[in-house]
């Protein structure tokens, strides 16, 4: 999904691994979220509001993904209700695990912050480049080298 496109999927990932990111005014990518086997990826606020996305998703990996409408979805819950609690489940995770990215971010370091990633992910390190760490992180990657040259 490219910034600037309505966001008519939620994705699926069957394998590979997927990547969001905010493109700013100056070109530097900031990684949002990331997405592995078994999670789902999407611009909700782009899906649910039919509107441009402000952000970019892309395969980090040669990856297979089911992708969902907004039609097909809203004809799913009708169907089959235990889809509306499944979704509503899946949806207050993200919120608790963006809480406390967003807590991390106010009352960790950086090096707590990759720690953390680190016993969280255990394998981000070998499925996502440095640079992309770093940015998840929001920190340098010549801090990121310096924090794992340490750790």
């Amino acid at each position: 999904m490219q910034e600037g496109d309505v966001c008519k999927y939620e994705f699926f990932v069957v394998k590979g691994f997927l990547r969001s990111f905010f493109m700013d005014d100056k070109g530097n990518q900031h990684t949002l979220n990331f997405a592995m086997e078994d999670w789902w990826i999407s611009d909700t606020k782009s899906f649910l509001g039919e509107t441009p996305s402000s952000i970019n998703i892309i395969a980090q990996e040669p990856s297979i993904v089911l992708q969902i409408d907004k039609k097909s979805i809203d004809q799913l819950y009708l169907d089959f209700p235990v889809f509306e609690r499944f979704w509503r489940i899946l949806n207050q995770n993200f919120n608790i695990a963006q809480n406390e990215r967003l807590l991390s971010a106010i009352s960790m370091d950086g090096a707590q912050r990759y720690r953390a990633m680190c016993k969280k992910y255990p394998a981000i390190e070998s499925r996502m480049p440095q640079k992309h760490i770093a940015s998840y992180l929001g920190i340098t990657p010549v801090f990121l080298s310096m924090i794992r040259r340490n750790s």
